[in-house]
């Protein structure tokens, strides 16, 4: 009988399938990068979600977070995407978190039982962490590189954090990794030199900051927002979720 995932059957079969149901996949960082992540996910058929996010949508995140809508400006990151994921797939289990992650609470957000670990997240201190910790625990792990002040989504690449090159955030990863003795790491990251934004008295956050209620981590306090656009983190997004089934699927983890 054909079902909702009939046509990914028809390239992974049904053991693939049943491998993609019974996984657990935790994304920390459910922004440009992440919610394409969940998307791709759930609609390849995994079956349990760990979602971690501290913020509330913001006007500014329309432009290119999946989640992002007039309706949706002012609500829960995390619980949105739940209800997305729960639509797409209602026998899905989704569990979620409204929180930044950070080493000091890292214990609460991390479990042994995770299939895959996805570091979407924005601060070096967070993706260091969040990676020692995966290999700790024997989890596999893919780290999002800079997506922002980019324009060409086809300059992306999967590679190992060693072998990556011209991405500002991956050279100064590959530095702390180094210092910490890790020999590896999946990343998605791209080659394109990154623009400088265009801040204007108009487009500048710190000038006319839009941040709703609630919102922890105002983009006031931030050292530099970075220029994005729709076709790039998406992108992005879209390849780690590839990286994730294809790895759950084919490889013996």
């Amino acid at each position: 009988m054909l079902h909702e995932f009939s046509r990914t059957e028809l390239l992974i079969g049904a053991e693939g399938l049943k491998k993609l149901a019974q996984s657990k996949v935790a994304i920390f960082g459910i922004g440009g990068v992440g919610t394409f992540v969940a998307e791709g996910l759930v609609r390849s058929g995994v079956g349990k979600f760990v979602l971690v996010d501290d913020d509330c949508i913001c006007l500014t995140n329309i432009n290119r977070q999946l989640h992002a809508t007039r309706k949706t400006v002012g609500k829960s990151k995390v619980e949105v995407m739940r209800s997305r994921i729960l639509e797409i797939n209602p026998k899905a289990e989704v569990t979620v978190f409204q929180e930044f992650y950070m080493p000091d609470n890292a214990a609460g957000l991390l479990a042994d039982d995770y299939s895959y670990i996805v570091d979407a997240i924005d601060t070096v201190t967070g993706k260091l962490d969040l990676v020692m910790q995966a290999k700790s625990r024997s989890i596999p792990v893919i780290s999002s590189m800079g997506a922002g002040n980019k324009l060409d989504p086809t300059r992306f690449e999967v590679a190992d954090i060693f072998n990556t090159s011209v991405c500002p955030l991956a050279k100064v990863m590959r530095q702390e990794l180094r210092k910490r003795g890790v020999t590896s790491l999946k990343v998605v990251y791209s080659k394109e030199e990154p623009l400088t934004p265009l801040a204007t008295e108009n487009s500048s956050c710190s000038a006319g900051c839009v941040c709703p209620q609630g919102t922890t981590r105002k983009c006031t306090t931030r050292r530099q927002i970075p220029g994005s656009i729709a076709f790039v983190p998406s992108v992005a997004g879209l390849i780690i979720a590839g990286e994730v089934v294809k790895d759950i699927v084919f490889s013996k983890m």
